[in-house]
């Protein structure tokens, strides 16, 4: 790839942000980058995959699945380009993903060895310190999660669930669950939880099918 695409490429990417031309231009020269591209359906990363490099999602959408460690729920939700996969998994005690990451369109790649983002980290503090936000930023967001006052509607709970395990708080998530499942999770009998989630879908807040629950890409959710 020419080396004005790659710089191009680079800013779009939140960890080369307020990086000086010369050192984008010095980067892109002397890293060594893999660029792929994947078509729709197509697995990015799966779970238990170790994490070895940066992947960045560059173009396209793509999909994140967990797995509840008990295998009694899944939850898919769509995401968009630019993004960076799980950063925090580089380094650190547990040093593989936790999720699936599937192509849903053609998606852009491109990738970073560990051993080339700690010469860049130790290199170029403005990719240190934009590093070091990204990751600090989701563990002070994990954080609050159990601080924050409870959901006492059943409605509530059933997209706070969802938030609360979700990469991303907006966007369409899709939930495979039974409903006696959801219930017990949320503390909720069965019998509420599926009133519930048939006004939900009355209003269009989701669409459901037999153990699956869609939700629309409200921007609400963030707030949950």
């Amino acid at each position: 790839m020419a080396l004005s695409k790659v710089i191009n490429r680079l800013l779009e990417l939140p960890l080369f942000q307020g990086i000086s031309t010369a050192d984008l231009s010095e980067i892109a020269g002397h890293t060594r980058f893999g660029f792929t591209k994947l078509s729709a359906g197509k697995t990015i990363v799966s779970e238990g995959e170790q994490c070895d490099a940066l992947r960045f999602v560059t173009d396209g959408t793509f999909t994140a699945t967990v797995r509840a460690d008990d295998g009694s729920y899944m939850l898919t939700e769509e995401l968009e380009a630019p993004r960076v996969l799980q950063p925090e998994r580089l380094f650190g005690m547990t040093q593989r993903y936790s999720r699936d990451f599937t192509a849903q369109t053609q998606c852009n790649m491109l990738t970073i060895s560990k051993t080339q983002v700690v010469q860049l980290t130790e290199k170029y503090e403005v990719f240190r310190i934009n590093l070091l936000n990204i990751i600090t930023t989701q563990t002070q967001r994990q954080e609050r999660q159990p601080l924050r006052q409870q959901p006492t509607q059943i409605r509530e709970k059933i997209m706070r669930f969802v938030t609360d395990r979700s990469i991303y708080p907006t966007g369409r998530k899709t939930l495979n669950v039974k409903m006696e499942v959801l219930a017990r999770l949320i503390g909720e009998s069965r019998q509420n939880v599926s009133d519930e989630l048939h006004r939900m879908e009355e209003d269009g807040v989701i669409e459901l099918r037999r153990g699956i629950i869609s939700m629309m890409p409200y921007k609400e959710y963030r707030h949950l």
